[in-house]
């Protein structure tokens, strides 16, 4: 899980990931970090983030990235053959979400994703707290 605070430690962290991506042969590449890259919230999308991590996700061929932070649900389309998770809904006040362009689904609800995944396909499914589905996707190498 990458450190994505404002005082993270990016001249460790980067060359780390860089190693990391380039050493896997999963056939699913999926990073995690707390704060989101593309957003439909409150904080919105991340420049910093942008420029320093999409294109080494871009390199080495990240399909999913996942994080928390924001107070809604959000997945993004596929953003140079990467999709953007959010699920930062779990129990905190929910925060309004307009979403972007960059928005697949965008919720304002408690939620939480399952992840499914074989060596050609990953399904992502949204959940509310009422058990509800609210999202489905596939992914697919």
């Amino acid at each position: 899980m990458l450190d994505t605070n404002m005082n993270a430690r990016w001249q460790h962290q980067l060359p780390w990931l860089r190693r990391v991506l380039a050493a896997s042969s999963a056939p699913w590449k999926v990073v995690v970090g707390h704060h989101p890259i593309y957003s439909s919230g409150f904080y919105g999308n991340d420049p910093a983030a942008i420029a320093r991590l999409t294109p080494l996700f871009r390199q080495h061929g990240v399909q999913l990235y996942i994080n928390g932070h924001e107070h809604h649900y959000e997945r993004s389309r596929v953003i140079d053959g990467t999709t953007y998770l959010q699920v930062g809904g779990a129990g905190a006040a929910l925060r309004a979400v307009v979403p972007a362009d960059h928005s697949a689904r965008a919720l304002s609800r408690h939620s939480f994703a399952e992840l499914s995944a074989t060596a050609t396909t990953l399904q992502v499914t949204g959940w509310d707290d009422r058990g509800q589905r609210i999202d489905s996707a596939l992914l697919n190498r």
